[in-house]
């Protein structure tokens, strides 16, 4: 049995993956913690919500400045507690959040505005109705640790500009960049208790999900979201999930080979592979097969693995010794249902304790773990395929359906073919860049989750609608409340024939009979 004292003990630890140097420990907090945070949270909402949009703007303008000044260091904070190329923590994570700021600021006085509703129905022409959005209240965010910064930063500043508190629970790998936000927020004006972060193990995940949020986004691995939309389905808590993905690339038989391998090896490794929207199966035109193999290995062989901070690294290390281990029993057993290795296929402790080599595997079938389930590592499967259907078809057998990827001459072609795949997002000749898109919206299909975020569908997760309907002649009765009777029914026939009957004539008579009504007695 845990105590509570073992509870409030229990350790996270913040790790350089790329060199194995401990960065941090924290203590995880007990249940009530969390409680607390979110009740703290509960009760600084109305306030920050009563600000207005205009200056809730004013604030996210002020963090987009602050980010904007030390986006060298937030970068490097990203690469020690990440382990990816300081390069890559610039464009794929403080970019993002950059522009993810510009785009709230730009549209949330347009999104939060209030909108006209126009009635059809004959019968509330004397009434005006219009849409409220307002927010959910508290939103609980569990992020994952692959985009430290750029995952929840964008997620938060979509639920803050719409008036939300947020109480944010990082990956426990990575808590150093959510304290970061958090720091840059608060210095932007946010109040402490309006955004908080708990730092903490699957715990206190458990703990936020069962407290009194409005609402919970969450970015992880499907067996945990499925436990989530369990849980969450039993007290009607709406849900956000992004559960990954087994992103297919299309190499068509028009395509340039030299264009397309190199999307393919960035699309594969950025990140060291680990990112929900890698390129995780590739199909090739057998035509063109032989010739994009031979020119991925060139390339994959060129790429500099190393510790991210240098400034040559070309890609960084994994995560963690557990996802390590993952990435070798995928390859093992593609190799032994016959996929053919052309280079990688190794550690590389000789760089530190999480390095593996970028790996190319060749001739590989659905039958191989590599091709079914999500990878999220440095590994590059080709297969090959002889006529568009065929891809189609190879692409969309997969649970998941997050992205995915068309590589054409001819982009009418792409964009037709990218129609017929199962998938939230496909791009035309580019891969993974989609997330970099503020107005695109983000999510998948199938397993690969419920939900968006990114975009105007992202800011519609974080308010709810609220109709509201006015009646222009508040001193007279309404036609259909009570006092029916035979005539009254036959009037109301007749005013469902002026509306719908397909016959002048019969509208005629319909608008004769219907007249009555309006002018009736007996009404209550």
């Amino acid at each position: 049995m845990v105590t509570e004292l073992q509870i409030a003990t229990r350790k996270v630890v913040s790790v350089n993956p790329a060199t194995g140097e401990t960065l941090c420990e924290f203590d995880s907090p007990s249940d009530s913690d969390v409680r607390a945070a979110v009740a703290r949270a509960r009760a600084a909402q109305p306030a920050w919500n009563g600000l207005g949009v205009r200056r809730r703007v004013a604030v996210l303008r002020e963090f987009q400045r602050l980010l904007h000044a030390r986006k060298s260091d937030v970068a490097a904070l990203i690469t020690r507690e990440a382990g990816k190329p300081h390069v890559e923590a610039l464009l794929t994570e403080v970019l993002v959040v950059l522009d993810a700021a510009r785009f709230c600021m730009e549209n949330a006085f347009d999104f939060l505005r209030e909108q006209r509703v126009p009635h059809g129905n004959l019968a509330m022409k004397t009434k005006t109705g219009r849409i409220l959005r307002e927010p959910q209240g508290v939103i609980g965010i569990i992020s994952p640790w692959n985009y430290p910064f750029s995952i929840p930063a964008t997620e938060s500043l979509s639920a803050l500009v719409t008036g939300n508190a947020v109480v944010l629970k990082p990956s426990e790998l990575t808590s150093l960049n959510a304290l970061e936000l958090a720091s840059l927020l608060h210095e932007a004006g946010v109040p402490k208790d309006v955004f908080q972060v708990v730092v903490g193990d699957g715990a206190a995940g458990s703990a936020l999900l069962n407290s009194e949020i409005d609402k919970l986004v969450f970015t992880g691995s499907l067996v945990t979201g499925k436990r989530i939309a369990q849980a969450a389905a039993a007290r009607l808590l709406p849900v956000v999930l992004e559960l990954g993905g087994k992103d297919p690339m299309l190499v068509l038989d028009d395509a340039d080979v030299d264009v397309a391998s190199s999307g393919a090896v960035w699309g594969s490794f950025a990140n060291c592979g680990q990112a929900c929207l890698s390129v995780e199966r590739c199909y090739v035109h057998r035509s063109l097969y032989n010739a994009f193999l031979d020119t991925c290995v060139q390339k994959t062989q060129r790429l500099r693995v190393g510790n991210g901070i240098d400034p040559q690294t070309d890609v960084g290390p994994l995560i963690s010794e557990r996802q390590l281990r993952n990435i070798e029993s995928q390859v093992d057993d593609a190799q032994a249902r016959g996929a053919r290795l052309l280079t990688g296929g190794a550690r590389l402790p000789e760089l530190g304790p999480n390095f593996y080599a970028p790996t190319v595997l060749a001739d590989v079938t659905h039958e191989m773990r590599v091709m079914r389930e999500e990878t999220f590592g440095p590994i590059l499967p080709v297969m090959q395929f002889d006529c568009d259907d065929e891809a189609i078809r190879l692409a969309n057998d997969s649970d998941y359906g997050l992205a995915a990827s068309v590589w054409t001459r001819d982009r009418k072609r792409g964009e037709s073919l990218a129609r017929r795949i199962l998938a939230g997002t496909v791009m035309v000749n580019d891969a993974m860049a989609c997330f970099g898109i503020s107005e695109a919206p983000h999510g998948g299909v199938k397993a690969s989750g419920v939900g968006r975020t990114h975009g105007r569908f992202g800011l519609e997760e974080m308010v709810r609608i609220k109709y509201v309907d006015s009646d222009r002649l508040p001193r007279m009765k309404q036609v259909w409340w009570y006092g029916y009777g035979e005539g009254f029914r036959r009037q109301m026939e007749g005013f469902v024939d002026l509306m719908f009957a397909r016959g002048w004539l019969q509208k005629l008579r319909g608008t004769s009979r219907s007249l009555g009504a309006f002018w009736r007695k007996g009404r209550l």
